[in-house]
């Protein structure tokens, strides 16, 4: 059964998870203040439960997202930015495609794209 200390925890890990437009790891999190193993648990949990998202890992760690409907991602090489990519379009046709030729069934298509933000580029320009 969940105490009201576990429930405001856990609640504070999704509610940092939602408004975060950072896409944080679990490391990120833990500055709530809320034990690592807790976090750790909870992470698992709303995975499981399907209320956040694993973007994969971005510079060695793994970053997640609480916005769950389609979208397309930029992460940075340089600094490990990981933004949202406002009006694109999760490529559909790549699941499809996929189906037809493997004769599966794609239940969760993600596109994650990687190069240099626009930060990390005019840093290295002015070097």
């Amino acid at each position: 059964k969940q105490t009201g200390k576990q429930f405001r925890k856990r609640t504070a890990i999704l509610t940092c998870l939602r408004q975060s437009k950072a896409h944080p790891s679990a490391e990120d999190i833990y500055q709530l203040d809320i034990s690592l193993a807790s976090v750790y648990r909870n992470i698992k949990l709303f995975k499981d439960e399907g209320l956040i998202i694993s973007l994969g890992t971005v510079n060695g760690v793994e970053r997640l997202d609480g916005r769950v409907d389609p979208h397309v991602h930029f992460a940075c090489n340089a600094c490990g930015a990981v933004l949202d990519v406002p009006e694109a379009a999760v490529p559909l046709s790549i699941a499809r495609s996929t189906e037809e030729s493997l004769h599966c069934r794609v239940d969760d298509t993600r596109l994650v794209m990687t190069g240099i933000c626009e930060k990390c580029l005019q840093k290295s320009e002015n070097n």
